[in-house]
C-alpha cells in the first residue's frame, strides 16, 4: 500500500483517539465548572476563525465581498445561513469579477 494512504488512516486514528480521548475525560466529571464548559462552548468559534483569518490575508475582492455578507448575515441569521450566503456570494462573485 502507498504512504499517502498510511498517513490518511494515522491521521484518522489520531483525530478519533483526540476526540474520543477529550469525551472520556469530560465523562468523569459529574459536573463541569462553568468556565470550563464556556471555554468548551467557545472552540467553534476559535477553530472558524483559524480557518478564516490566513484566507483573509490572501483575500481577492470575491472573497471579501463574501466574508462581508457573511458576516453580516451572521448579525441576524444563523449559523447555516451565514454559510450558505458567504459561499453563493463568493461562487457568484467569482464568476463574474474573474
Amino acid at each position: 500500500m502507498s504512504t499517502i494512504f498510511w498517513i490518511i488512516v494515522a491521521a484518522a486514528v489520531a483525530t478519533y483517539c483526540t476526540r474520543i480521548g477529550g469525551h472520556l475525560i469530560i465523562s468523569r466529571f459529574d459536573n463541569i465548572h462553568p468556565r470550563v464548559e464556556a471555554g468548551l462552548n467557545a472552540v467553534p468559534a476559535a477553530v472558524l476563525t483559524t480557518l478564516v483569518a490566513p484566507a483573509m490575508l490572501d483575500a481577492g475582492p470575491a472573497e471579501w465581498a463574501a466574508i462581508v455578507v457573511a458576516g453580516l448575515v451572521a448579525l441576524r441569521g444563523g449559523l447555516m445561513s451565514m454559510f450558505l450566503a458567504g459561499a453563493v456570494v463568493l461562487i457568484l462573485a467569482r464568476q463574474f469579477m474573474g
